[in-house]
């Protein structure tokens, strides 16, 4: 089996909103108009209301309410919008997983990410809105292992308590790559920018010649 035959069961993937893809897309774009990303935030009710909700937050103590998608967009600023979304989007991807405690597995997901975003602010050589996004998402392979195959995954987590095998060893074993490989394929088919693609399967290897400088934040935040 190779990761991208677990793409092939579309109705297996994670279901993130096909207006989250859109803005995950667009927000990466560097020419991106204010205007058509408000138009697309305001496709989603749920993710219209979280902007609002945050912009008349005492965060901003704004004197006023602010109603406006277009104005809250806009107040947001596009990377505090591209983290709320792709936290927004995938946290409420998936409701139920055989063999994984979702809650358990979102909590450690978003402290993972928090720790990436606070030590990135730390260092000039890591933008702390990427690091947080790609802590979201670093785990989204072993989601996505439980939600194709099951039974293998079930698997994986009998052979780590049996044999104190590492994750990396026992999924190599059963499945014959990582869930990292997983998880990259499948934001590489979501069209996510390389560098957190390349994130993904560098962060358990830190030290490679290869890694990048996301990869090694993201390997301590972890």
């Amino acid at each position: 089996m190779k990761p991208a035959d677990l793409l092939n069961q579309a109705d297996q993937l994670p279901n993130v909103p096909e207006v989250v893809r859109e803005l995950i897309m667009a927000l990466d774009n560097p020419n991106a108009k204010y205007s058509e990303i408000a138009a697309k935030v305001a496709k989603d009710q749920t993710l219209s209301l979280k902007v609002l909700r945050i912009v008349n937050s005492a965060y901003f103590g704004l004197s006023r309410k602010v109603a406006s998608i277009d104005e809250a967009v806009v107040m947001l600023g596009m990377e505090r919008l591209k983290t709320l979304v792709i936290a927004s989007g995938f946290a409420g991807s998936v409701k139920q997983v055989e063999g994984l405690d979702l809650k358990q597995f979102w909590s450690e997901t978003f402290r993972t990410a928090e720790m990436a975003k606070w030590l990135a602010k730390h260092s000039p050589l890591v933008d702390a809105d990427t690091a947080f996004a790609t802590g979201v998402v670093h785990n989204i392979g072993r989601l996505l292992l439980h939600l194709a195959e099951p039974n293998r995954a079930k698997a994986v987590q009998q052979l780590i308590q049996e044999s104190k095998s590492s994750r990396s060893a026992a999924e190599l074993e059963r499945f014959g790559f990582t869930s990292q490989d997983a998880g990259r394929e499948l934001l590489m088919k979501w069209h996510f920018p390389q560098e957190v693609c390349d994130a993904l399967v560098q962060y358990r290897k830190p030290m490679n010649d290869h890694s990048s400088h996301l990869a090694q934040v993201l390997h301590l935040a972890a």
